[in-house]
């Protein structure tokens, strides 16, 4: 009883089989997906594709991950995209209609597809769902598990109800077996697959394939439906050395010889060093034929490749051939990750030489603090002092440490910079212009820099860009260039202090639309001519001085006993009036004070710094003319010391103190031009000088005189200007009458130029690569353009044009991607293949035996079909222009493979083509593939016909049998 009672003592174990198993689980999935899809039902009435559709239209492709407990698979929908057309409602709604699967069956308008996915080409199927592993999961090898998949979409098909046919991946994925199977109404059709190494010798030709075919579908009827044969035999061409490759590298070495030297390094070598065509495969095709038409069994063939009635070839480009422009640009991006500064990279010597060349720089420099009774000022410029210490340094240096051989600095200089071939100290040197060609501002390649952020294609930067890149790639790599770079900034400095414009950079302030390394140019040619000019009006103001003094019996004036005008009077040939010495600055301070005590006396005072008088305006406060002044220009800038100046003022925040040193930072330019004012016009007024420089802040208004009746005009500031603590009021009250010519510097020359020459100097050859990457790439894209416009290759011009805006979006940005442009040269190394490679179709596909005009016409139609298309129609098969070629080149390349070691008796055994029996004219078949098609009732006599459908592929490791055999369900 006490047993009984006890509720743990019976244990009842319960199964629940209501409950789905993971196999179900897996079949409810694959039903949902299809449902999701919409792949149910029949689409039956679509029309028939089109001759060719398979490779000219477009593929459509949905994936989705499924489970089947632990095991992850793809399936993945693959379709042809059609455009819905309006069939006739009774197709539509014909019950005994086959699936469209088994129509494509024996669809013969798109045989062997040249680029199409695997199952397409072997049934002709134009949409089909596959079931394959997912990633890193385990091929499906057992036959228990193939056949546990196999029904799982067999009931997925049957209770979906659709007619697509599905397929499941089975074996390794680098086998491609697939079996699958299409449900109809009342008829089925199996998909399988037969995979081998070697083919067995009974099936190597088309009458074992017919055997087959035959027992497969076991049909009874006699005589037998005919059935349908197209063949396709693959002959691969891989010999093309009777046809020498047209891309002859340059020689480099030549190009220094005579005066080709200074010319050459502005070109970027161009094209492939070898074959970039690896293989010609020629396919010829005998569509449409029956069993009784053609032999071909292990003692006889009737299949003659010059006899086939389709031709058709398509061409395989070598991988990664080696290609002048991309081994250049590969080579230059390489120093962007180089961190050796151009000191390390050049190296000093030993330790006791460096010692000695830094007591003569140390020296060099010293000798400037010393007394200089007896030595000319011109002795006493730093560059003369540096420039005796190199002098030193490079008489140590032996021949063979220079990187750069002597003949080709030399003539890079000379390229750089060819006004240094007339000599610098004639005035025609030293007046030369210096401007970049206008004219080609109307060509879109010309402004292809503003897009990349580079630099005009005919400034220095660019040239210097194609010179660092050619000495990199062909005269000594890195070493080469820092040595490059260190001649190219002592050149700098040298016409720097010695006032000789840069050649090859546009006047005016530095443009921010180009890279920042041809900003800095910009902005030390701006300091040369600054001073240039104000060394030039000095001089002037000199002239005009000596002339006073021949007119007042030649007494010097007392202001001339300065030190200053002492110095003025006997300036150093060759040499600017104020860059060896910084103390203008202070000299111009002492002569503002003059301006003051003029200023005492209001009216008294002499006008200074005119320019001409304004729009007949008068002071306001005087009967004078107003008259617009003499001003500074306005400090030009680059682009790091404009983001420079911009954190400053960011830095100093929004307090009222912040606020207020930033409107000062901010008015320096205002202050000069009120300075400048104030001195062409005295006794004027901030009133006047608002009308002058932002007349919006002065209001005019009529008013009526009550006594005498007339309209006067009265102004007065706007309330911008009358907010109390305004910047103009104040900097009018602190500004001081001082001309411009006495003004402090807005923008001092001197130390910007040797703030860019030092900025310069530093560069690393990693940072120089990348200052003249934009420049390059540019470079590369109008070689890549120029080359392109000679071939006229559609397809290279979309990719180039979709390059440019590619590059536009990388070179941008302050810091670039490095890894995505290392992407961008690869691509431009591709476009440059393309072109190469059109280049030697055009030579083989160049000349025919007729020479008809027609024939050439078809010839170069053929070679920019073979450019665009994957497989490329031969008109006229083995008889044509073209076809005639390509014959010719495999019975080249056959002769030259068999009897190479045979010369004489190649010259003796010479025939025409096709008639010499020894040396056949094409090598044998790397690939067959041979399709048989009928329409049979099968299993039974009584069934319904359906199509069936053997593709089968014969190669040297490889032997594949994809049949797709249809059966009756309802009459068997």
């Amino acid at each position: 009883m006490a047993a009984d009672s006890d509720p743990e003592s019976e244990v009842f174990e319960i199964t629940d089989f209501t409950t789905a198993s993971e196999w179900e689980r897996f079949v409810s999935k694959v039903e949902e997906v299809l449902n999701d899809w919409k792949l149910i039902g029949n689409c039956a009435g679509s029309s028939t594709p089109e001759k060719g559709e398979f490779t000219s239209g477009t593929w459509g492709e949905k994936s989705q991950d499924i489970q089947f407990a632990d095991f992850k698979f793809h399936i993945t929908h693959h379709f042809l995209k059609q455009e819905c057309e309006q069939e006739n409602g009774k197709e539509q709604l014909e019950e005994d209609a086959f699936p469209l699967a088994m129509q494509d069956l024996l669809c013969m308008n798109n045989d062997f597809p040249p680029r199409a996915h695997c199952l397409v080409r072997w049934y002709g199927i134009r949409e089909f769902v596959v079931i394959s592993p997912g990633t890193n999961c385990e091929a499906i090898i057992s036959e228990s598990k193939c056949n546990l998949l196999l029904s799982s979409i067999s009931i997925s098909l049957a209770n979906s109800g659709s007619q697509v046919p599905m397929f499941v991946q089975i074996q390794q994925k680098w086998r491609r077996v697939y079996a699958g199977e299409c449900q109809g109404p009342g008829v089925r059709t199996d998909f399988e697959m037969v995979h081998l190494r070697k083919v067995p010798s009974q099936y190597n030709h088309l009458s074992g394939l017919l055997d087959i075919f035959k027992s497969k579908i076991g049909c009874t009827l006699s005589p037998l439906p005919p059935i349908n044969i197209a063949i396709r035999f693959t002959y691969i061409l891989q010999d093309w050395q009777q046809h020498a490759w047209p891309q002859q590298p340059p020689d480099f070495d030549t190009l220094l010889g005579g005066e080709v030297g200074g010319v050459e390094f502005g070109k970027l070598p161009f094209g492939a060093c070898e074959e970039t065509i690896s293989e010609l495969h020629l396919a010829t095709t005998w569509p449409h034929m029956t069993e009784g038409i053609v032999v071909d069994n292990d003692v006889y063939s009737d299949l003659d490749p010059l006899q086939a009635p389709h031709w058709s070839v398509r061409v395989r480009s070598a991988e990664n051939p080696q290609c002048l422009l991309g081994d250049l640009l590969t080579e230059f991006f390489k120093l962007c990750c180089r961190k050796e500064s151009t000191e390390e990279v050049l190296g000093r010597g030993p330790a006791d030489e460096e010692g000695k060349e830094n007591s003569d720089l140390s020296s060099a420099l010293s000798k400037l603090t010393e007394p200089t009774a007896t030595v000319p000022i011109s002795k006493l410029s730093v560059s003369n002092m540096v420039h005796s210490a190199r002098k030193h340094i490079r008489r140590r240096r032996r021949v063979d440490e220079s990187p750069l051989n002597t003949d080709v600095l030399n003539s890079i200089l000379l390229y750089l910079f060819p006004d240094a071939a007339v000599e610098k100290s004639s005035e025609n040197s030293k007046n030369r212009t210096f401007s970049c060609g206008k004219d080609e501002n109307k060509n879109s390649d010309y402004n292809l820099f503003l897009q990349l952020k580079s630099a005009p294609s005919d400034s220095l930067t660019y040239r210097l860009a194609l010179c660092a890149c050619l000495v990199n790639y062909n005269h000594g790599g890195l070493r080469a260039v820092a040595h490059l770079w260190q001649e190219f900034v002592l050149e700098l400095r040298y016409r720097w202090e010695n006032n000789y414009f840069i050649y090859g950079l546009a006047a005016g302030p530095p443009d921010l639309r180009c890279c920042l390394l041809h900003q800095k140019l910009q902005m030390l040619n701006c300091c040369i001519e600054r001073k240039r000019a104000r060394d030039e009006a000095r001089k002037a103001l000199e002239g005009s001085r000596a002339r006073e003094r021949r007119v007042s019996g030649g007494r010097p004036p007392p202001e001339s006993s300065t030190a200053s005008g002492s110095a003025a009077r006997e300036p150093s040939p060759g040499k600017s009036w104020d860059s060896w010495s910084d103390s203008e600055d202070e000299f111009f301070e002492c002569l503002s004070d003059q301006g003051e005590n003029e200023e005492k006396d209001g009216s008294k005072s002499k006008a200074e710094g005119r320019l001409h008088p304004y729009n007949n305006s008068t002071l306001l406060n005087s009967t004078e003319p107003l008259y617009v002044p003499v001003t500074q220009e306005p400090a030009p800038m680059t682009e790091d010391l404009l983001e420079e100046q911009s954190e400053v003022l960011a830095k100093l925040g929004t307090s009222a103190e912040g606020s207020h040193l930033r409107a000062r930072m901010q008015s320096a330019c205002l202050l000069s031009d009120m300075e400048s004012f104030k001195s062409a016009n005295p006794g004027c007024v901030l009133e006047d000088f608002v009308r002058w420089y932002s007349p919006r802040d002065y209001v005019e208004e009529e008013e009526e005189v009550e006594e005498t009746g007339s309209r006067v005009v009265k102004g007065e500031l706007s309330a911008r200007m009358k907010i109390p603590g305004n910047m103009w009021v104040e900097a009018w009250e602190t500004a001081r009458v001082t001309p411009a010519r006495r003004q402090r510097r807005l923008f001092d020359d001197t130390k910007e130029a040797e703030k860019v020459l030092h900025y310069l100097a530093v560069q690393k050859p990693a940072d120089l690569t990348r200052h003249l990457l934009p420049c390059i790439l540019h470079a590369a894209i109008l070689k890549l353009k120029e080359e392109e416009s000679a071939e006229d290759i559609p397809s290279v011009k979309r990719t180039i044009q979709q390059a440019t805006a590619q590059a536009s979006k990388l070179l941008h940005p302050l810091n670039p991607d490095y890894k995505k442009i290392e992407d961008f040269i690869s691509q431009l190394m591709s476009m440059e293949t393309a072109i190469t490679r059109a280049r030697s179709l055009k030579s083989k596909f160049a000349s025919c035996e007729g020479g008809k005009e027609e024939d050439a016409e078809e010839l170069e139609k053929f070679v920019s079909s073979l450019l665009e298309e994957p497989e490329v129609v031969v008109m006229g098969a083995g008889q044509g222009p073209a076809g005639s070629i390509i014959h010719r080149l495999f019975v080249s390349a056959q002769r030259a493979a068999l009897l190479a070691p045979l010369d004489d008796d190649l010259v003796r055994d010479r025939k025409p083509a096709g008639g010499s029996s020894k040396v056949p004219d094409f090598p044998p078949p790397a690939g067959r593939e041979i399709l048989l098609r009928t329409c049979v009732p099968r299993p039974a006599p009584y069934s319904k016909a359906l199509p069936q459908r053997l593709f089968c592929v014969l190669m040297r490791e490889e032997f594949r049998l994809a049949g797709a055999f249809s059966s009756d369900t309802s009459f068997f």
